[in-house]
């Protein structure tokens, strides 16, 4: 059996390489192949490109690149053509994987989405393309499944793979005494630039006069920051020397889990990660800087009050988010007090974790990725030939009748 993922965001790239792994480990001569990145690649696929590298948000950003994608979309038509697997996967990245889903189907090869796109809360109406050209959708939130199940789409709810990761990962025994407090630390913050070079050079000037502006009340605040790459390391240290802000800042690579787990609190930029503040019961502030044009386009496009996940889940602000455009003087200001208040009273953090801990409970289910291999090989009908019975059956949370 061969299987045809594309994931284009670095978390997709995990995600999808986790799947690959389960994948194999219940079927041990499956072949993965497509468009992702490193991770998926070492667990196996065989990568036609990497896919991550292209990974960017936002009408503008995206133009200078369209003649890439098209390329790649091409690309992958002629080999479906060639060399049609048995199914496609797609891992969250909908603006491209629209264009694979299509051509895929094209071809009369199934398509599933694993990590489906948010059009609960950002232009509904691209449910057209779901029924055209998605045959199955692998849902990680509950009232995502309710909202496509309503409206007529084949689905399943399997929970959210973030939480397989938080319970299995083992934290870097050198890197947690690194981080360990001293005695002298009132409060330590963990900040979170994001995982994309465009967020951080968006986001991490903002960040910075925030940084600095709460230093200056509270100067035994603890500052560890998270990088992904060395290179957003570098960028993050050359920001922070021209802007002049002299406050302690640790930084770390690769070490989110143990940089979130160490902290108090976090400031952070929005994204998926923000499920793993919920499983860490970790209190996080949220900033996101958009264009000006951005802001203007998401009052006729965004269909929901949040745009942070655990506050999606629990359909309130569990997590203070600020959705920043123009002049960010005013949120600077408003996150600095906030900000500011947590640091200075370990009551308001306590109370923050409390809420998140009621939240929890069954939103952080583990399991999601196993019953995502699991549902797979029931829908392929390739896998279906060869194991009609799939030992072990981890039932999903819930799933339309067949």
């Amino acid at each position: 059996m061969r299987i045809f993922f594309s994931a284009g965001e670095p978390s997709g790239d995990q995600h999808a390489a986790r799947l690959i792994q389960e994948l194999q480990s219940r079927c041990p001569g499956l072949i993965a192949e497509g468009f992702g990145g490193p991770h998926m690649q070492a667990a196996g696929c065989e990568l036609h490109f990497e896919l991550t590298e292209l990974a960017v948000m936002g009408f503008l950003r995206v133009l200078p690149l369209v003649a890439k994608f098209r390329q790649l979309v091409r690309n992958a038509e002629a080999h479906f053509r060639s060399n049609p697997p048995d199914a496609v996967v797609l891992v969250n990245f909908p603006g491209f994987n629209w264009w694979i889903a299509r051509a895929a189907k094209k071809c009369g090869i199934p398509v599933h989405f694993y990590l489906p796109p948010q059009l609960w809360g950002w232009a509904p109406w691209r449910i057209r393309r779901v029924r055209k050209w998605i045959d199955h959708v692998i849902c990680t939130l509950p009232f995502e499944y309710d909202w496509y199940k309503s409206r007529g789409v084949q689905a399943t709810w399997v929970g959210h793979p973030f939480f397989d990761q938080v319970a299995e990962k083992q934290l870097e025994g050198a890197t947690m005494r690194r981080l360990s407090p001293d005695r002298m630390t009132r409060c330590t913050v963990a900040v979170l630039p994001g995982s994309r070079n465009h967020e951080i050079e968006k986001n991490w000037p903002v960040m910075l006069e925030i940084i600095k502006r709460v230093s200056r009340t509270v100067p035994t605040v603890r500052w560890i920051v998270g990088n992904y790459r060395p290179e957003q390391l570098a960028r993050c240290r050359d920001m922070q020397i021209a802007a002049n802000v002299s406050a302690p800042l640790e930084y770390f690579i690769d070490s989110t889990s143990e940089v979130i787990e160490s902290s108090d609190c976090c400031f952070m930029v929005s994204g998926s990660i923000s499920l793993e503040l919920l499983a860490r019961r970790t209190p996080g502030i949220v900033l996101y800087r958009v264009p000006s044009i951005g802001r203007f386009m998401a009052r006729f496009l965004m269909n929901c009050r949040f745009i942070t996940l655990p506050n999606l889940i629990a359909d309130q602000e569990v997590m203070p988010e600020f959705i920043s455009n123009g002049d960010p003087q005013a949120d600077i200001r408003k996150i600095t007090e906030l900000l500011t208040e947590w640091v200075s009273k370990p009551d308001v953090i306590l109370a923050q974790k409390e809420k998140l801990a009621r939240l929890a409970g069954h939103a952080t289910a583990i399991g999601a990725t196993a019953r995502t291999a699991e549902l797979l090989l029931r829908l392929i009908p390739a896998a279906n030939f060869r194991n009609s019975e799939v030992p072990g059956m981890i039932l999903p949370f819930r799933q339309d009748a067949a």
